[in-house]
């Protein structure tokens, strides 16, 4: 990417497929110059193709679960020798199952990806933003921020604090020229589930949003100012504000459904019985 350029730069994290390409690319439509950012080889193939569409992509390939990872990131943004306008915070993953028999190493790899590198990002480009009076942050929380999450009982509790972790950061930054947004998808369709684990339940077989569709929410919501977004399906926000009145317990016992182990083949049967 040439470092003179009149168009604004947005970095974007988790950009190699799913909503977090989907977010890189309402970017490019909008007119931002990009630096994307991925663990996996991928994120190479979304530069090609977000070159393809007209955009002035970079792209780095590092893990940002690792202090590592996020200090090359950073250190790559420095490189550009340009203010960065616009960042979504997006990259993330999902280990779902028995919080008894789940891997406790892939755990606390999310935890360090989910949370940590969040924070450590965020901390770097926030710095810079506020001393030039002007940025736009997102953050990618989900709709399993506003309940306990059984059987994602580590994911769930990543995500609340991400949305914590956002709408205090956006208190403190007010009247400063600098915005956080929590963008809040609920299921959409991405590898996420079958990543995390999640393919046999009742959550991963049901219908789900486009990643593209929420994306375009997020992005217009961070481009708004607004302080958060349901994203994707009025089931989402139906979702979110039975969970503003329902108490934990309840809440609790929804969630179990939707993600316990074998409840998608039930899930499934059921619907075979009904047709």
């Amino acid at each position: 990417m040439a470092t003179v350029s009149s168009k604004p730069l947005a970095v974007v994290t988790g950009a190699s497929s799913g909503i977090g390409f989907e977010l890189a690319r309402q970017f490019v439509k909008h007119g931002y110059d990009l630096l994307i950012v991925a663990e996996d080889t991928g994120i190479h193939d979304a530069a090609t193709k977000l070159h393809a569409e007209g955009g002035n992509v970079h792209s780095i390939r590092c893990d940002l679960a690792t202090h590592d990872g996020v200090e090359a990131l950073c250190a790559e943004m420095k490189a550009m020798g340009r203010p960065v306008d616009a960042v979504a915070i997006n990259a993330g993953v999902g280990v779902g199952g028995e919080f008894v028999k789940t891997d406790l190493a892939a755990e606390l790899k999310m935890v360090h990806l989910n949370v940590v590198g969040v924070v450590h990002l965020a901390k770097r480009v926030a710095v810079d933003m506020v001393a030039r009076r002007q940025g736009k942050i997102l953050i990618t929380s989900s709709i399993a921020a506003t309940m306990p999450g059984p059987y994602e009982a580590v994911y769930a509790a990543t995500k609340a604090f991400d949305l914590s972790f956002a709408e205090a950061l956006r208190n403190e930054l007010k009247g400063c020229g600098v915005t956080v947004t929590a963008l809040m998808p609920g299921p959409t369709e991405t590898n996420f589930f079958h990543r995390a684990g999640l393919d046999d339940t009742k959550v991963g077989v049901g219908k789900k949003d486009s990643a593209a569709d929420v994306a375009r929410d997020g992005f217009e919501a961070l481009m708004a100012g607004k302080d958060k977004v349901v994203a994707g399906s009025i089931k989402n926000r139906i979702v979110t504000l039975a969970n503003d009145v329902l108490p934990d317990p309840i809440k609790a016992e929804r969630h179990a459904k939707m993600a316990q182990p074998g409840s998608g083949k039930k899930a499934q049967e059921k619907q075979t019985k009904s047709q």
